[in-house]
């Protein structure tokens, strides 16, 4: 093999070699820019997540009061349900 066929072998190897740089760059840069939008979409669904933790918790507060004034309503009736039948009790033993 010449000087001039080896020379011209380099170069053919040198072309190739700097596409297949060209190409790992893009490749770089496009995992990059993925890389970005992922992280956004995580911080998005990060934000998403405390905000619905928040809504439920404060829905669970709510609740919780809400079960409390009914159980305390339902005492109440039951405590009237009671008296009533006492009353009626003594009015049988009176009678």
């Amino acid at each position: 093999m010449d000087s001039n066929e080896e020379i011209r072998i380099l170069r053919e190897e040198l072309r190739v070699s700097k596409a297949r740089v060209g190409e790992l760059e893009q490749r770089v840069e496009h995992l990059r820019v993925s890389r970005r939008v992922l992280m956004n979409l995580l911080e998005k669904v990060e934000r998403e997540k405390v905000a619905l933790i928040h809504k439920l918790e404060k829905e669970n507060v709510r609740l919780q009061r809400d079960n409390v004034r009914f159980a305390k309503w339902l005492f109440s009736k039951n405590r009237q349900i009671v008296e009533l039948q006492e009353i009626i009790e003594e009015n049988k033993r009176k009678a």
